[in-house]
């Protein structure tokens, strides 16, 4: 395995010796990393590889076999629900399909969140929900459409409206990029750098979109076979020897991505 580039300060997450299975299926074998406050930090291999189930035990959806997952310093690994809620407010997940309430429409999806986690008026609610909606670069005409009047692009959008309600420190993105054209998933690359900077976001972020990981991630992690074969930046782990990780980097995908990248700088 190779360890690169190390984020400097504060361990938002930190993940030791993790093992997840189901019956004689091995996931996670010996999983260890971390992301560091304020940086985007992206997790990265095939498909099947273990990447989603990783963030939801992150997020307390699922129980792994044995490890240690710390957020914040507190271990989250055996909380119940109640135990869990004060973590859960500090952060916001937008997962890969959207997960929105199809029978609301986009503002009542966001306040939802609010309502249940917070005591704010009606007024206060509906202020708030607007300005999420407007910090996602949605119209305001899209607060009152359901999920379905939505693009693709539109609906991730909602997603990360509703993820960030509560003004979280920690952002899950699953999949962000998922199932859009070129222009939609480079418009919501430039939307999560965007609120990265201006709310001080840490982002963990599971993918598999080469241009997404050269334009935003700040570190990579690469995960295969239930293991991390490497963390680094882009630019080392497309160097890197390791032959799992020099053809997902710098094979015909990789490399078209990189100069892509290079281009627009």
């Amino acid at each position: 395995m190779i360890m690169h580039t190390q984020a400097h300060g504060e361990a938002v997450i930190d993940i030791r010796n993790l093992h997840t299975s189901y019956g004689v299926a091995v996931v996670h074998e010996d999983v260890s990393l971390s992301v560091h406050k304020g940086e985007t930090f992206a997790l990265v291999g095939g498909s099947g590889c273990g990447k989603s189930t990783l963030l939801r035990a992150i997020i307390m959806l699922l129980r792994p076999s044995s490890g240690s997952i710390k957020v914040f310093g507190q271990e989250v690994i055996g909380l119940n629900d109640e135990q869990g809620l004060p973590l859960r407010r500090r952060w916001g997940v937008m997962f890969e399909r959207g997960a929105l309430f199809s029978a609301l429409t986009v503002a009542e999806n966001v306040a939802m969140v609010l309502k249940e986690h917070t005591q704010l008026s009606p007024r206060l609610v509906n202020e708030v929900v607007a300005l999420k909606i407007a910090l996602t670069g949605l119209p305001a005409s899209a607060a009152n459409k359901y999920p379905s009047e939505l693009s693709g692009g539109m609906r991730k959008r909602a997603a990360l409206a509703r993820a960030i309600a509560l003004d979280p420190e920690l952002l899950f993105l699953d999949e962000p990029t998922a199932g859009l054209d070129p222009f939609s998933a480079s418009s919501i690359d430039e939307l999560v750098q965007s609120l990265h900077h201006a709310l001080g976001l840490t982002i963990m972020m599971v993918t598999h979109d080469l241009d997404s990981l050269w334009r935003v991630a700040n570190r990579v992690g690469v995960l295969d076979g239930g293991r991390i074969l490497g963390v680094g930046t882009m630019e080392e782990l497309a160097q890197a020897e390791h032959p799992v990780i020099r053809e997902y980097f710098y094979g015909p995908r990789g490399r078209a991505a990189q100069e892509q990248t290079w281009k627009k700088k």
